[in-house]
């Protein structure tokens, strides 16, 4: 009887682990490895946390001396406990799952709009999403412009795409 209870123990054990570790489920294992390699790197005592010396060894190693304290303080209390490499990928995931504010990609979009027209040539958006930074590919960006307004001469609506990135489909009136 008493293995028994010992498995329902290690059971429950089980289950609290998996659910507080269930942000490795929104990252593939590629993303993961990556976020891993960013860690160690990171901390630099290698003690498996990230805290304020090893920010600061970071940003030596990166050139920057000059950090202030308190925007590392800053940074760390972005964290809802000491960051080991469960609590950082929380944090990635809450950044990169959580889309940036809408004004954020509006800003971005505007960069590519010089005469504040409100749209981009889509062409031109496809060449620069398919040759840019994280490239995407062709079957990508047509995916992305199913949801947005193209009018007749080819130009995206960047305003509407926004709030659709940021707030989900356009709903009919």
């Amino acid at each position: 009887m008493a293995s028994r209870k010992t498995k329902k123990k290690e059971g429950g054990a089980l289950r609290a682990q998996r659910a507080s570790s269930n942000v490795f489920s929104n990252f593939e294992q590629t993303q993961i490895q990556e976020f891993k390699e960013a860690f160690t790197l990171m901390d630099q005592n290698r003690d498996g946390f990230i805290d304020k010396e090893d920010l600061k060894d970071t940003y030596a190693s990166l050139g920057k001396t000059n950090v202030k304290d308190d925007e590392l303080d800053s940074m760390l209390k972005e964290a809802s406990g000491p960051i080991n490499f469960t609590m950082f990928l929380n944090l990635f995931g809450e950044k990169l799952n959580g889309t940036d504010a809408e004004e954020t990609i509006l800003n971005a979009f505007k960069m590519l709009d010089p005469d504040a027209k409100g749209s981009i040539n889509k062409d031109y958006i496809k060449r620069l999403l398919m040759s840019q930074a994280d490239k995407m590919t062709a079957e990508e960006v047509d995916q992305m412009f199913q949801f947005a307004s193209i009018d007749a001469a080819g130009n995206l609506d960047y305003k509407a795409l926004s709030y659709v990135i940021t707030h989900g489909e356009e709903k009919e009136e």
